[in-house]
């Protein structure tokens, strides 16, 4: 049975790994969060509501991955085929607003989970990252291509620029068998309310106007929106068909990187009014 460790598995996103891995595998998960950021423990027990089977391949490892693991903690994880590393303080206003945890903490976070790896060699390890590090795309375009030049708009976007920096150099330097995804916007279930998407509704549902903010000439931003269950699918597919690439020393090579993304680029007054409509209101 292959053995997973999951970080932010508590978060709006880490939840839908979760079930999708108990769903859809018969692997044990190693499910590690802090709970002090946007993790809530209340989704990891909804979402298991009363199946036992599920119970029994979980182990809830409660942890600030800002600080390196201890020795208990690596016996409590064990040999990890996979390392999937969804984890990261993840919010773009509130990185505006007051930048230095976000680059400090996703820092930190990052080599922990870097050297966790170097000890226990996993046989992958995925970095979950975001489209943010490559910067605005320009609208009705395809969106960035992999590999594209790394120009991040905030600092939430500059932390996660710096974990796959960080990531790479290990990937490099001491063979950590690393992949990257860059992931549009999420939406679903259990989403955070600070989010656009729980935004809208919220405003809809209690009768308040929705704000949709444009530019001077009138134009409105665009997002490309996947559901969280989307992206636990493309992650597991990942793990199970796209082996990583390791370095070869002497050669100019590189990891393998994978956007996952949705299929329609849609304006924010395009979803207030579709969300408004799905709501009838």
């Amino acid at each position: 049975m292959k053995r997973v460790l999951l970080t932010g598995a508590g978060g709006a996103i880490g939840v839908h790994m979760l079930a999708k891995l108990l769903r859809d595998t018969d692997w044990h998960i190693v499910a590690t969060d802090s709970f002090r950021h946007k993790g809530y423990l209340d989704r990891i027990t909804t979402m298991l509501g009363g199946n036992n089977e599920w119970r029994e391949r979980i182990t809830l490892l409660i942890h600030d991955l800002t600080v390196p693991f201890t020795s208990r903690n690596i016996r409590t994880i064990g040999k990890a085929d996979y390392i999937i590393n969804l984890a990261s303080l993840s919010d773009v206003q509130d990185s505006i607003n007051n930048p230095a945890p976000f680059i400090t903490g996703n820092v930190a976070l990052m080599l922990t989970m870097l050297e966790l790896a170097r000890e226990i060699k996993p046989d992958v390890f995925v970095q979950f990252s975001t489209d943010e590090v490559y910067g605005p795309a320009e609208k009705d375009s395809a969106g960035h291509a992999e590999w594209d030049v790394i120009v991040p708009s905030n600092p939430y976007a500059a932390s996660k620029a710096a974990q796959e920096a960080i990531a790479i150099s290990y990937w490099r330097s001491y063979g950590v068998p690393l992949i990257i995804t860059n992931t549009m916007n999420n939406f679903g279930e259990m989403q955070g309310a600070s989010k656009f998407p729980a935004k809208i509704q919220s405003a809809l549902e209690h009768g308040k106007p929705v704000s949709i903010h444009c530019a001077a000439d009138g134009q409105i931003g665009t997002r490309y929106y996947l559901h969280s269950e989307n992206t636990a699918d493309a992650l597991l597919y990942i793990l199970r068909h796209c082996p990583p690439v390791l370095h070869t020393p002497g050669h100019i090579d590189r990891p393998e990187r994978y956007n996952i993304v949705g299929n329609k680029q849609v304006s924010n007054l395009e979803l207030a009014q579709t969300i408004a409509a799905l709501m009838g209101k």
